[in-house]
């Protein structure tokens, strides 16, 4: 929302290694209670990123804030507002579900009854309470990166790093963690996600930001990246083809299919320029038997804006 303090604010992040500029000028916003997710090919630059947003590296030149606390000033602030949860579980396999809960939560000096009291909390809120005696060791896939994640709340952070969080698992535990970010998004919590996944971007980002050569060079919701791609078209589809031509007529930049009597129209998927289409075919004797909207998807995108040639900067915002 307008005036709201960001939970993460980045302005002119710049990292060097050597002869090779890592991060150069990066700038980005990312609103508390929101998910965000950092796309990037190897080697553009977001590990580092995300390895100088939670104190791990230090940075060349630039502005970072992270839960309202500067870097490189106030790290320790930082590192108490903020939790990482890596590709790999962090889990000890010899310890149960709720002794590695309770253990961290010592660890946070929550001291031993607040510990076990956290502990049982989350395990109830990752659905993991029937299996909070049982070795870490003996759970699935899916339900040690649950106790993973769940871990890494023990201390109620503001911002979570979530690196990969699904690699590895199979569609149904994908689709479990899923539900998990965005209850947790729900409850107010930031989350910053760095994924290969791209369909996971889509489905769980407010915001995406691409990465290549160490600046973004595109950044919005999944939808606003899409419509910057070309290929985007509505298809209509029309009763016979004397409607068909009709159609046509009123489109002239519409491609015809007169065996399918479909006609597809090019589109970024706005309103506005859907609602033009319709505009333009407004005539009682025209019915539109099935009216699709057809955009690229993240992958699309993604390669687009990370393959040689694209503009510097390609922004929505």
């Amino acid at each position: 929302m307008s005036g709201t303090i960001p939970a993460i604010s980045v302005r002119g992040l710049r990292k060097r290694y050597g002869d090779q500029q890592v991060l150069d000028g990066l700038d980005l916003s990312v609103p508390a209670g929101s998910v965000y997710a950092l796309l990037g090919a190897n080697g553009a630059g977001k590990t580092t990123a995300v390895r100088i947003l939670t104190t791990l590296i230090p940075f060349d030149a630039g502005e970072v804030t992270v839960a309202r606390h500067s870097l490189p000033g106030d790290p320790q602030n930082v590192r108490r507002r903020i939790s990482v949860t890596g590709q790999y579980a962090a889990v000890d396999t010899l310890l149960t579900g709720s002794e590695n809960l309770t253990l961290l939560g010592e660890l946070n000096h929550l001291g031993r009854r607040r510990s076990r009291r956290r502990a049982d909390e989350l395990l109830d809120q990752f659905h993991l309470t029937d299996f909070g005696d049982k070795r870490a060791g003996d759970y699935s896939g899916g339900m040690l990166r649950r106790l993973d994640i769940a871990m890494s709340l023990v201390a109620k952070p503001d911002i979570v790093f979530l690196d990969e969080p699904t690699t590895g698992l199979d569609p149904r535990s994908r689709h479990e963690m899923w539900s998990i970010v965005r209850d947790l998004t729900a409850s107010g919590v930031t989350i910053f996600l760095t994924t290969q996944y791209l369909d996971e971007a889509d489905e769980l980002a407010d915001t995406v930001g691409v990465l290549s050569d160490g600046r973004l060079v595109a950044e919005g919701t999944p939808d606003e990246l899409k419509r910057l791609v070309p290929g985007g078209h509505v298809a209509l589809q029309f009763e016979n083809l004397t409607q068909l031509d009709l159609a046509a007529a009123s489109l002239p930049q519409a491609h015809a299919n007169a065996e399918t009597l479909t006609l597809h129209i090019p589109s970024d998927g706005a309103v506005p320029s859907i609602k033009a289409i319709l505009d333009s075919i407004d005539d009682p004797s025209i019915t539109v038997e099935k009216f699709s909207v057809h955009t690229p998807d993240l992958d699309d995108v993604f390669f687009a804006l990370t393959g040689s040639g694209q503009p510097e900067i390609a922004s929505v915002r």
